[in-house]
Parts: C-alpha cells; structure tokens; sequence
C-alpha cells in the first residue's frame, strides 16, 4: 500500500463524522482524491498528498483544478518520516506548490484538520 492510501485509510477511519467518498477518476485529471460531507450538510474535496521533504509535487491539473475551484476545496498533506499531517486551503495551491510545507497551514494534526472540516458551512 502506497503512502497517500495509507493516509486515506488514516482519514477514513479516524475522521468518522464526515462522509467520505473516494474519486477514482482517470477521465477528468486533476479531480481531488476524495469529497466529502459534514454533519453541517455541507461538500467539500479534499486532496491527499505525501512527501519525505518541504516539496510538494502537483501535476498541471491539479493546480488548474484548485485555481479554478478556491472556494470548498482543500489539501492535506502528511510528512513522511514524523508523520506531521496539515491541511492547506486548495486557493493557496500555488503558493503551496512555491514554498512546500514552510507555507503556514489553517491546522496542523489530522484530529484539528478533522475538527477543521467538520464545522465548515456551520
């Protein structure tokens, strides 16, 4: 199991208020790993990504995605190694792609990210 399953797995089974549904979807590149929906009745998307370093890798499609989609649309990344995970808000993907995990965060720890995510549209 790769390291992005292995923190979908922590978001799933940790993060149990929302309702999460994971995007497999080959056709429209870019499309963020899962949404989700909170006990408030609200949608969100939320991309996963892992690094071992400061540098966070983006594809052209994801940046296109979450430039053209700021509003609901986030970015949690977890560092290998101490396992430090943080949520970025997706209309910062540029500045996310510029300065990797020296950008500050809206929360650090998967239970604040959680807290986070769950009180969105409250």
């Amino acid at each position: 199991m790769g390291p992005e399953r292995k923190l979908y797995q922590k978001v799933k089974n940790k993060l149990t208020s929302i309702s999460w549904i994971r995007l497999e979807n080959n056709s429209l590149l870019g499309t963020p790993d899962l949404l989700g929906y909170n006990n408030s009745g609200h949608f969100f998307t939320l991309e996963l990504k892992t690094t071992r370093g400061n540098k966070i890798k983006f594809s052209p499609h994801q940046i296109s995605f979450h430039t053209r989609h700021p509003h609901n649309t986030f970015i949690m990344v977890e560092a290998l190694g101490p396992g430090t995970v943080k949520l970025f808000r997706g209309s910062r993907i540029m500045e996310l792609e510029a300065c990797g995990l020296k950008l500050e965060a809206c929360c650090s720890g998967l239970e604040a990210c959680g807290l986070l995510l769950d009180k969105l549209g409250a």
